[in-house]
C-alpha cells in the first residue's frame, strides 16, 4: 500500500500517450490499492475540490441600472422630466410605461446570461466509486483528488477526467463533448501526444456517460482543468455580443438625439432673434422636443420582435432573447452541426451488398431473397432491443448502430422479438472487431457480425442465391471501399453451422473460420427531411451555410455533399485548424464549408474568423461542447429535444424540434421584424421631419406660430401614438426571403429611405404651411389657421403611414386591407382629431378650431401629393433598392 503524502511533480502531463503503468507511477498511486486517506486529504488541500468554480456575478441592481444607460432610453428620461414639468402628465405615463418596459426585458434577459455554467454543474456526478486504503468506497465526487483510482460501470457519469487502467467491451457516450455520434470504443493502450479529445481512446472525460462495459481509471484531472471545466472557462470568457438591432438602434439614437438638440435650440434662438417672446419660445421648443423625440420607436420595436418570437414559436423556434429576433434575419453565415440539425440523429441502414449486388433503400417486407441471409444473421448477432407498438418502434435500447440493424430486419418483415434459443454472447471486442452468437436453430448455429476486413478473413464462402459460393474476396473489398468512399459506417455478417458435437462454453469463445460471409451493410445518419430543400432556400437568400462538427471527415463531407451545403465541399479537420493563425484561418473560412473533428476551442476560433470579415453568424449545436461557440456567436440556437441545458443556456433560440428548417423559417420572420421596425423609424423619422421644418420655416418667415406647444404634444399622440405601433404588424413582403443579407453596418434607415423621409417631411410641412397661409388669407381667425395647419399634418401622416407599409412597393400594391390594426389606428386617430376640432375644452387647449370647407379639399389634395412624392421616389430610387446600395 502506498503511504505517501507528497505531491505528484507533475500533474499536467499528456497522460493519454503514456503507458496506463507510467501514469499510476508518476501519479504516485495503485492500481489495486489506490491512495491511502492521508495521501488524498493532504492532495485534496493542494488541488482543491473536484467541482468547477462559481464566478463573480452582477448584482440585480447593477443589471437594472444597466438598462437606463442607451442614448435613446437616456433621451425618453429627459423627455419625461420635461413632460412632468409642464404638466403634461399623460404623456409621461406613456414614456414611463416604455422605460419601465425595456427595462424588464433588458433585465431578464441579462440575469440569466451566466446560467450557462450553473447547467454545467449538473452534469458532475454527485457520486463516485473509489478505491482507497484498499477498500471500494463510494464518495461525493467533489471529494476526488489528483491519483484517485475510481471504478466505472455501465450507466455511470465519469466524475473526473481519467486515464483508463482497465476496460472491459468499455464504450463511452461522448458526444456531448466531442460531437461524436456514436459511443466511443475505449482501451488502455496510448495514442499520439497530439492526439485531439476526441481520438483519445485512453482517456474518459468528466461529464461523459459510460454506456457499455466496465473499468477502472486513474484521476488525472479535477475540477477546472478537466476537458468540461475547460470549456466553462471558454464559456465565462465570451462576450455575447451586441445584435445587429442593438448596434443599428444606437447609431440612430446619437443621430436622433443631435437632431432634436440642433432643431430646439436653432428654433428658440430664432424665435428670439425675430421677437417672438422668450416664454413662449421656450415652451415651443420643449413641445417641439417632445414632439419630434420618436418614444414610440423602443415600444414599437418591442412590439415587433414580440410578434415574432410569436410567429417563430409556430414554426419551433422559441426565442429566449427578443433583439435575437431580429439577427436571425440579418445573419449572413450559419455555422451548423451535422448530428440531429442536418440528419436525423438515428442511424440507418441505406444500403446492403449480398449475392454480388449492391442494393439500395428504403427496405421493406418485399426485401430480394437475396438478403434473407443477412438479414438473419444480423437478427441474432446483436445485443440490441425494439419495443413495438403494433407495427411501430417506440423505443430502441442499445448501441445506435445494433438497433438499425434490428430496425432493418423490422422494416423487412422479420419478427424482431421472436423468441429464439442462444446458447452463447461473444460480446465485442475492440481487440477482436467483432461479436458472434451461436443460436439452437435445428442444430448450433454462429451468426456474426463486425468489421468487414476482420470478417472477410475468416470467411471462406458466400452466400448466394443459388447456394453457397467460393469467396471473391477482391469484390467484397472493393464493394466495401465503395461505400465507405459514400460516408457509410459498413459492418459485415457472416454465419456457420457447427457441428453437434462443438463445445459451446461462454467463457471459451470459438475461433471461428470458414464461415459463410452473408452481406455488407452501409450505416449513415441520414439527412433530415426537408433540410436539402431549406440550405438551398437558405441559400437563395444569400445566406452561407458550413457544417461544424465532432465527427469525422468522410462522414461530414459525405453528409454535405448530400446536402449540396455547397459548390465546394473542401473538409477542413481540427488539426489543419490547430496548425493555422488566425490569419490563415480567415482566409480558410472565406472557401471552406466543411469542418470536422473538431475541438471547442477550434469552434470558437472558426466563429471569430467568420466573424473577422463582418459576417453576422449563426451557431447551431446541442451538446456542452457548443456552448462557447454558442455564446461567441451573433446568435446560437440551441436544440430542444437533444440539447443539453449547457447549451440552451448559452443560447439566444431554442429549436423544439431540432431541425434545420425551421432555421430557414425563422430566417423569413427576423427579417420580417427588421422590416418593420424599418418600416416604423422611417414613419417616425419623416413625420418628426414634417414637424421641425414647419416650426422652422414659419418662424424665418416671420409667420408666427401656427402650433400651440399644447398642438404639438397632441400631434405627438395622435400621428405617432398608434399608427407606428400598428405598422409592426406588418406580414412578410414576396420574396422577403429572396432577398440579400443585410449588411452589418447598414443601418436602420437606409442611405434611400433617409431621402425618402426628408421628400416626405417637406412636403407635408409644406401642406401644413398651406393651409395655414390660405386661413390667413382668407382672414380666418387665429384657431382657424392653426386649426387648418395642425389638421393637414395630422391627416397627411396618416395617409403616409400606408406609403411606409413598403419601403419599395407602390402603396397601391400593398392595399388598405393588409393590415387592419393600421386602418383601425388611422381611423381613431382621425376621430380623436375631429373631435378636437369640434370640441370646445380640447378647441380652447390646443388653440384650433374647425376651418372652412374648402380647406378639406386642399388637405386632400396634399394627401395626394405626399402619395406622389413617395411613389415617385420609390420608382426612381427602385433599382437601387433591390440591389440594397445603402450605408
Amino acid at each position: 500500500m502506498t503511504t505517501t503524502r507528497t505531491i505528484p511533480p507533475n500533474v499536467h502531463q499528456s497522460w493519454h500517450a503514456q503507458p496506463s503503468t507510467a501514469v499510476v507511477a508518476a501519479l504516485e498511486s495503485s492500481l489495486d490499492l489506490g491512495l491511502t486517506a492521508d495521501a488524498a486529504a493532504t492532495r485534496l488541500a493542494h488541488f482543491g475540490h473536484n467541482a468547477l468554480d462559481e464566478h463573480a456575478q452582477r448584482s440585480r441592481w447593477e443589471i437594472l441600472l444597466a438598462q437606463f444607460i442607451s442614448p435613446l432610453i437616456l433621451i425618453l428620461i429627459a423627455a419625461a422630466i420635461i413632460t412632468t414639468a409642464l404638466g403634461k402628465i399623460s404623456d409621461t405615463i406613456v414614456i414611463s410605461v416604455i422605460l419601465v418596459l425595456n427595462a424588464v426585458i433588458g433585465y431578464v434577459q441579462e440575469h440569466r446570461a451566466d446560467r450557462s455554467v450553473h447547467a454545467l454543474m449538473q452534469l458532475a456526478a454527485p457520486s463516485a466509486t473509489v478505491i482507497r486504503d484498499g477498500r471500494t468506497q463510494r464518495i461525493a465526487a467533489k471529494q476526488l483528488t489528483i491519483g484517485d483510482i475510481v471504478i466505472l460501470e455501465s450507466g455511470d457519469l465519469v466524475p473526473a477526467d481519467l486515464r483508463v487502467l482497465t476496460a472491459t467491451q468499455l464504450r463511452v457516450d461522448e458526444s456531448l463533448l466531442t460531437g461524436e455520434s456514436v459511443p466511443v470504443q475505449k482501451n488502455t493502450n496510448p495514442v499520439g501526444d497530439a492526439a485531439l479529445p476526441a481520438d483519445r481512446l485512453s482517456m474518459v472525460f468528466k461529464g461523459s456517460t459510460v454506456a457499455a462495459g466496465r473499468a477502472r481509471g486513474i484521476v488525472t484531472a479535477i475540477g477546472a482543468d478537466t476537458q468540461l471545466g475547460d470549456i466553462a472557462t471558454q464559456i465565462r470568457a465570451q462576450d455575447r455580443p451586441k445584435t445587429p438591432l442593438q448596434q443599428r438602434m444606437n447609431r440612430l439614437a446619437y443621430v436622433i438625439t443631435a437632431a432634436v438638440l440642433g432643431a430646439t435650440v436653432v428654433a428658440f434662438v430664432l424665435g428670439l432673434w425675430l421677437g417672438n417672446p422668450l416664454e413662449e419660445m421656450f415652451l415651443t421648443a420643449v413641445a417641439l422636443a417632445v414632439a419630434v423625440i420618436p418614444e414610440g420607436l423602443p415600444i414599437a420595436f418591442t412590439v415587433a420582435m414580440a410578434l415574432g418570437v410569436r410567429r417563430m414559436a409556430a414554426h419551433n423556434a422559441v426565442v429566449r432573447s427578443l433583439p435575437a429576433v431580429e439577427t436571425l434575419g440579418s445573419t449572413t453565415v450559419i455555422g451548423s452541426d451535422k448530428t440531429g440539425t442536418l440528419t436525423a440523429n438515428q442511424m440507418t441502414v441505406v444500403e446492403i451488398y449480398a449475392d454480388s449486388q449492391h442494393h439500395h433503400g428504403p427496405f421493406t417486407s418485399t426485401h430480394p431473397q437475396a438478403l434473407t441471409p443477412a438479414l438473419t444473421s444480423i437478427l441474432y448477432a446483436t445485443e440490441a432491443k425494439l419495443t413495438l407498438d403494433g407495427d411501430t418502434i417506440v423505443e430502441r435500447q442499445g448501441d445506435p448502430t445494433e438497433t438499425a440493424l434490428l430496425a432493418l430486419a423490422h422494416d423487412c418483415g422479420i419478427d424482431v422479438n421472436l423468441p429464439r434459443t442462444l446458447l452463447v454472447t461473444v460480446p465485442f471486442e475492440s481487440d477482436r472487431q467483432y461479436m458472434y452468437v451461436i443460436v439452437d436453430d435445428d442444430g448450433p448455429v454462429l451468426h456474426l457480425k463486425g468489421a468487414p476486413e476482420r470478417v472477410l478473413a475468416r470467411c471462406t464462402t458466400q452466400a448466394s442465391g443459388t447456394g453457397d459460393k467460393p469467396l471473391d474476396h477482391d469484390a467484397l473489398v472493393a464493394a466495401q471501399d465503395a461505400m465507405a468512399r459514400r460516408g457509410l459506417r459498413v459492418l459485415a455478417s457472416a454465419s456457420l453451422r457447427l457441428d453437434e458435437n462443438t463445445p459451446l462454453d461462454q467463457d471459451a469463445p470459438i475461433d471461428a473460420t470458414n464461415l459463410t460471409f452473408t452481406g455488407l451493410f452501409g450505416l449513415k445518419d441520414p439527412p433530415r427531411q426537408g433540410v436539402i430543400q431549406a440550405i438551398a432556400d437558405v441559400r437563395a437568400a444569400g445566406v452561407r451555410v458550413v457544417m461544424i462538427t465532432g465527427d469525422h471527415a468522410t462522414t461530414a463531407q459525405a453528409i454535405a455533399e448530400e446536402l449540396l451545403l455547397a459548390d465546394n465541399t473542401t473538409v477542413l479537420t481540427g488539426d489543419e485548424v490547430e496548425q493555422r493563425d488566425d490569419a490563415t484561418l480567415a482566409n480558410d473560412v472565406t472557401h471552406v464549408s466543411v469542418f470536422a473533428r473538431v475541438t471547442p476551442k477550434h469552434k470558437l476560433r472558426i466563429v471569430a474568423a467568420l466573424q473577422s470579415h463582418g459576417h453576422v453568424v449563426a451557431v447551431t449545436g446541442d451538446g456542452v461542447n457548443d456552448g462557447p461557440a454558442l455564446k461567441a456567436a451573433n446568435i446560437g440556437i440551441a436544440m430542444g429535444q437533444s440539447g443539453t441545458d449547457v447549451a440552451r443556456e448559452a443560447s439566444d433560440m431554442v429549436l423544439t424540434d431540432d431541425n434545420f428548417v425551421s432555421i430557414a423559417r425563422a430566417i423569413t420572420e427576423g427579417r420580417v421584424v427588421f422590416a418593420n421596425v424599418r418600416k416604423v423609424t422611417y414613419f417616425l423619422l419623416s413625420t418628426g421631419a414634417a414637424t421641425i421644418l414647419a416650426i422652422l420655416a414659419t418662424i424665418l418667415g416671420g409667420l408666427g406660430l401656427p402650433y400651440t406647444p399644447a398642438a404639438l404634444l397632441w400631434l405627438n399622440v395622435v400621428t405617432n401614438g398608434v399608427q407606428d405601433v400598428a405598422l409592426a404588424f406588418e406580414t412578410a413582403e414576396p420574396d422577403i426571403l429572396n432577398e440579400p443579407p443585410r449588411s452589418p453596418s447598414e443601418g436602420i434607415v437606409s442611405r434611400i429611405l433617409w431621402e425618402r423621409a426628408i421628400l416626405t417631411g417637406v412636403m407635408l410641412a409644406a401642406g401644413s404651411l398651406w393651409l395655414y397661409l390660405w386661413a390667413q388669407q382668407a382672414d380666418a381667425p387665429l384657431a382657424q389657421q392653426r386649426g387648418a395647419a395642425l389638421t393637414a399634418l395630422v391627416v397627411g401622416m396618416a395617409t403616409h403611414a400606408y406609403n411606409a407599409r413598403s419601403t419599395s412597393r407602390s402603396v397601391f400594391k400593398a392595399g388598405l386591407r393588409g393590415n387592419r390594426l393600421l386602418l383601425s389606428a388611422s381611423i381613431i386617430a382621425l376621430g380623436m382629431h375631429g373631435i378636437a376640432l369640434t370640441f370646445g375644452p380640447l378647441q380652447n387647449l390646443l388653440g384650433i378650431s374647425l376651418f372652412a370647407a374648402g380647406g378639406w379639399l386642399r388637405i386632400g389634395g396634399v394627401c395626394l401629393a405626399v402619395i406622389a412624392i413617395s411613389e415617385l421616389h420609390k420608382w426612381v430610387r427602385r433599382p437601387k433598392t433591390q440591389a440594397r446600395n445603402v450605408t
